[in-house]
């Protein structure tokens, strides 16, 4: 999907999070990723073929 240089990281790869943003939607709470990926503000994704990855938020320092 991605078409600029350098490529962003694919839906698979760990660092996937770091492609740009194509549509933000943050009234709503999600942007859409040039790899297929949706960001949603809670850091849960939603992969082009349809799995999940649960929130992963990092921990607060107290």
């Amino acid at each position: 999907m991605c078409s600029h240089r350098p490529a962003c990281p694919a839906a698979d790869a760990a660092d996937r999070e770091a492609s740009h943003v194509i549509a933000a939607h943050p009234d709503q709470g999600w942007s859409l990723l040039c790899n297929g990926v949706v960001l949603f503000e809670d850091t849960g994704l939603l992969l082009p073929d349809g799995s999940v990855v649960a929130p992963h938020r990092g921990l607060v320092a107290a």
